[in-house]
């Protein structure tokens, strides 16, 4: 069933050159639980359509729907400057619990629903360390737990890896994989990398390289799980990534 529906969606940005039309009867449904990726070129629209589900910008015209049965859809988003969201002067538990801080829960009962949290999800940090004392695949685990601790329902992440190395970027993905087996949550998560976005999806989306951002191929990622990094040398993989290349060079090339 799905759960997020974006119907005819436009988005103009005004530059010095004149209007930039970024979206332009745009459509996207997402089915409650899947994992879908994003892919596509820099300025392309990718963090503008999160921005705009996220309800952080708005749009001109269309619709963005969540079927929530009249409740409140709770959003959890991760930047991809992932650092500078950390607060420095808190500790590593006390970032993590910020969102119930906010919700108003008190100070003991908000660390004990962290804790119990990680031990669910086998997040393992130096809790009570500051973000400047632990490596940067820590932080984007400190990051990760913060935003789903007060279980969102849809979780938005924004080229959450990029700035890490490969084997801390290896980790966290089947981290990330890992945790969604567990909790099911409808996650969309943006990519540069074509390899993990296919790695991690039910579903992956090619965003057009011109400047009025359209779907040029969306494919269902059906290949087995749990997944391990072993998959990637997988043919049914290769053959995946080897259609999702060409659909994107020749996209880039028409563009030209």
């Amino acid at each position: 069933m799905d759960y997020l529906w974006i119907k005819e969606l436009y988005k103009t940005y005004n530059h010095k050159s004149g209007p930039r039309e970024i979206f332009t009867n745009f459509n996207l449904s997402v089915p409650k639980g899947e994992f879908l990726t994003l892919f596509g070129p820099n300025g392309c629209g990718k963090t503008t359509l999160l921005n705009i589900i996220a309800g952080l910008i708005g749009y001109d015209k269309g619709q963005v729907i969540f079927n929530d049965s009249g409740k409140k859809t709770k959003i959890g988003y991760i930047f991809q400057n992932y650092e500078l969201s950390l607060f420095p002067w808190r500790t590593n538990l006390d970032n993590i619990t910020f969102a119930l801080e906010i919700k108003g829960i008190d100070r003991i009962k908000r660390k004990e629903i962290a804790r119990e949290f990680l031990e669910k999800i086998g997040i393992d940090i130096p809790l009570y360390n500051y973000p400047y004392q632990i490596s940067g695949g820590q932080k984007q685990l400190v990051a990760i737990a913060r935003a789903l601790v007060y279980e969102p329902d849809v979780l938005l992440m924004d080229e959450p890896f990029s700035a890490l190395d490969y084997k801390n970027r290896i980790f966290l993905q089947d981290k990330l994989l890992e945790i969604w087996e567990k909790t099911k949550l409808t996650i969309i998560f943006v990519s540069h990398e074509l390899e993990e976005a296919i790695y991690l999806a039910d579903r992956t989306i090619l965003l057009s390289p011109d400047s009025n951002t359209h779907i040029i191929k969306d494919i269902s990622i059906n290949l087995p799980r749990p997944r391990t990094q072993d998959l990637k040398e997988n043919p049914d993989f290769f053959s995946i990534f080897q259609e999702l290349s060409i659909t994107f060079r020749k996209a880039i090339t028409d563009v030209k």
